[in-house]
């Protein structure tokens, strides 16, 4: 657009903003809440508006003006003031360059000799101080050096004077720990020169010291023996009882049979006698059967305990 377009465009949006401004500034405002209180934003419509955090966004579009080239600023020159004049000087009036230079010439040349002479005599100076002070960095390397020979060999010295001390009280000590443990050697054999034998007779009086042949017999032959003997002679014993219950069922019977008569109609009854009697030799036999072998093996058995 022209420039014209572009100003008439401008004036109306300043008019615009004016009267929103002007607008703004009519409307009464709220007034500000009392110490201790705040202002809320609260709906006062007659139904309820959901309440979002995203604004509401509107896109706008607006077209900048065009560059405008303007020519580069003129410098500043102030407005004269007053009147000029003019003066002519002619050759030969104000002064003669060649005469008038040469004062200035020779304080010029005096003063530059002058500083010349003092940089050259500070130079020497300064030369002299660095000569002085490698002298004196060298003396004095060399005296830390001896210092530090000197600490390192009191050093060594001393590390060697505490070192014999400390073998001096090792072996002090050694030698009278190696007293003590001669001493104690010694007391302990005077003192266990008795002790020895005594203590040996109290363990061998004790039971302590036994032959284990001995031993042996005594914890398991003998017991096993006594217990074979007593299982052989509970054996007698019973066969003996069953051999005595055996004659008295016998004599018993005996003694019924012989107590009441025989009768008259009982003619068989004489000849079955025998039998019972000599059923008795036969039990008779069983019983002194059961005994022999029972002696015998006593006799096998006798042996065995006298040795």
């Amino acid at each position: 657009p022209g420039t014209f377009e572009v100003k008439r465009q401008r004036k109306a949006q300043k008019q615009v903003l004016a009267r929103k401004l002007t607008k703004e500034q009519i409307r009464p405002g709220t007034p500000e809440p009392v110490e201790g209180r705040e202002h809320v934003y609260v709906q006062t419509e007659l139904y309820l508006e959901e309440i979002s955090d995203r604004i509401i966004e509107v896109d706008r579009e607006c077209q900048t003006d065009d560059f405008l080239d303007r020519p580069p600023t003129p410098l500043f020159i102030p407005a004269k003031t007053g009147k000029d004049v003019a003066t002519q000087i002619e050759e030969g009036e104000l002064f003669d360059f060649d005469i008038e230079v040469k004062p200035i010439l020779e304080v010029l040349v005096g003063k530059t000799v002058e500083q010349a002479l003092l940089e050259v005599m500070e130079e020497e100076e300064l030369a002299q101080l660095w000569s002085h002070q490698r002298a004196f960095a060298e003396l004095r390397n060399a005296e830390f050096a001896e210092l530090q020979r000197l600490e390192e060999q009191d050093r060594r010295i001393r590390e060697e004077k505490e070192r014999r001390r400390l073998e001096h009280l090792e072996k002090l000590r050694k030698q009278k720990e190696t007293a003590e443990k001669i001493a104690a050697r010694a007391f302990a054999q005077r003192y266990l020169a008795d002790l020895i034998p005594s203590v040996f007779n109290n363990l061998h009086d004790s039971g302590f010291f036994y032959d284990p042949i001995e031993r042996d017999i005594e914890t398991e032959f003998l017991p096993w023996l006594m217990s074979e003997v007593e299982g052989t002679l509970q054996k007698k014993v019973l066969g003996r009882t069953m051999l005595d219950s055996l004659i008295r069922m016998v004599v018993e019977k005996r003694l019924d049979e012989f107590s009441h008569p025989p009768l008259s109609d009982q003619t068989e009854a004489p000849a079955e006698e025998p039998r019972t009697t000599d059923a008795a030799p036969q039990v008779s036999g069983e019983a002194d059967a059961a005994d022999q072998p029972a002696a015998e093996k006593e006799e096998a058995d006798q042996p065995v305990a006298e040795e």
